[in-house]
């Protein structure tokens, strides 16, 4: 299942925080489109499934439906804020190839 680094959930605390939405999760999920076929969804949800898969990383909860569950494995997503690199990204060693987005596996 996806894991959230250090940099990353206290980005994500962050946001939730200036949003003051510190009740709702961070959604993670797979969806169609993109170069390669699927393309990730990360948005803050207050509406959870009873079969949604949820996480905790520190004071951020992190839901994934069932769906996008076994894509996922072994994903971890971060967060870098340098001159070079800024912004989340997700590290999927099930993505077996990418486009120039970055966004899409197969």
């Amino acid at each position: 299942m996806i894991t959230l680094t250090d940099n990353a959930a206290s980005k994500v605390a962050q946001l939730l925080e200036a949003e003051g939405a510190s009740e709702m999760a961070l959604r993670v999920a797979v969806k169609s489109g993109g170069c390669s076929g699927f393309s990730y969804d990360m948005y803050f949800d207050g509406d959870i499934a009873t079969d949604d898969i949820t996480l905790t990383f520190g004071a951020v909860r992190v839901v994934v439906d069932p769906a996008s569950a076994p894509m996922l494995e072994g994903a971890s997503l971060d967060y870098k804020d340098g001159l070079n690199e800024q912004g989340f990204a997700i590290t999927n060693p099930s993505a077996t190839r990418s486009c120039g987005c970055g966004k899409s596996f197969s």
